[in-house]
């Protein structure tokens, strides 16, 4: 009773401060709720089917592989790190229960090791239903790749389309199946620059990236229009901010001042999405049902959303396509 008395004077005396923070830590529920985006319901399974994601041993591309393996499905980790890969499909196959993970060697930042893993793939695979564009690098300093392309563009974009384009055989063989594009909200901010492609001229990481991510909407635009009628859809996303290692080139790349502008971002880094949640529209994308006779669309939060004008420009899509067949030789 004593200790009753004492909880009831305490709660008396300081009320107010009681009520702010019940009102605050509601309030950080309700947005830790709304950052946390929609869930893929979908129980679609993968039995049979083989699927390959890009930089599937961290992040958002690892728990993809756990989600897939769990469905049953075939997974190929094409990473760049090998051991890192290495212990991701251990871990993988622990979670999902499935025993069926493999890995390969792909450096994005390499046609020649794009066009090895292709060719790996194609000698060793009988089938490829879904193939999940998802290594994502951003803000990174002023780098080329091996072939001398501007590193942002030639990893998030180039790669993927030499690579996607080196296993059409093989997809098509598969239909129906998927590609699904990660791209980004960035997309928004992006600009195709065709008269200067690398940013030779004038390189900012931000513009860089915003590029890229926007070349990934158009090439999913592109490809699904090429595509159409061969049983091989395309999708592109936005999967959210979430708590990964994506951003970690960034306090190289920037300059204080426009670091302090992320500031809030870091404030609110406990809120953001996890890696699980972050994954919900890409694998939505692979494996809904619904989306079974779509192609080409843009999403976020597991829904289509509309995206921007830049990303709708057609004429802007069939000649990132044409420009980007040059430049990786494409036959």
């Amino acid at each position: 009773m004593e200790v009753f008395n004492q909880v009831k004077e305490f709660a008396e005396e300081h009320a107010t401060g009681l009520v702010v923070v019940i009102i605050a830590g509601t309030g950080l529920i309700a947005i830790r709720r709304w950052m946390a985006g929609a869930v893929c319901r979908s129980k679609a399974r993968l039995d049979v089917k083989t699927v390959l994601i890009t930089g599937a041993n961290t992040g958002i591309g690892k728990e993809t592989a756990v989600d897939l393996a769990s469905r049953g499905a075939r997974v190929i980790l094409a990473c760049r790190d090998m051991g890192g890969a290495n212990r991701a499909a251990d871990e993988i196959r622990k979670r999902s229960g499935n025993g069926n993970v493999v890995v390969k060697q792909l450096n994005l930042a390499s046609l020649q090791s794009v066009r090895a893993l292709a060719a790996d793939v194609k000698a060793s695979e009988e089938r490829l239903d879904i193939l999940i564009n998802n290594v994502g690098i951003m803000m990174c300093l002023q780098w080329k790749t091996e072939d001398g392309f501007e590193m942002q563009f030639g990893v998030n974009h180039l790669g993927h389309f030499l690579l996607t384009n080196s296993l059409l055989d093989l997809l098509k063989k598969s239909t129906p199946c998927r590609v699904v594009n990660v791209s980004s909200l960035a997309h928004e901010k992006g600009k195709m620059h065709f008269d200067d492609i690398h940013l030779d001229k004038d390189y900012d990481p931000i513009i860089s990236y915003c590029q890229s991510k926007l070349a990934n909407v158009l090439f999913t635009k592109e490809l699904a229009r090429r595509l159409s009628g061969t049983g091989v859809t395309a999708y592109s996303l936005h999967p959210g901010a979430i708590r990964t290692e994506l951003g970690r080139h960034m306090t190289q790349s920037m300059p204080l001042w426009k670091l302090m502008m992320y500031a809030p971002m870091m404030l609110l880094w406990p809120l953001i999405k996890s890696p699980w949640e972050g994954a919900q529209t890409t694998i939505y994308c692979a494996v809904d049902e619904s989306l079974q006779n779509v192609n080409g669309l843009y999403y976020s939060d597991c829904a289509p959303k509309q995206a921007k004008l830049q990303a709708c420009d057609d004429v802007a899509a069939m000649k990132l396509w044409d420009i980007s067949a040059s430049m990786v030789r494409l036959a």
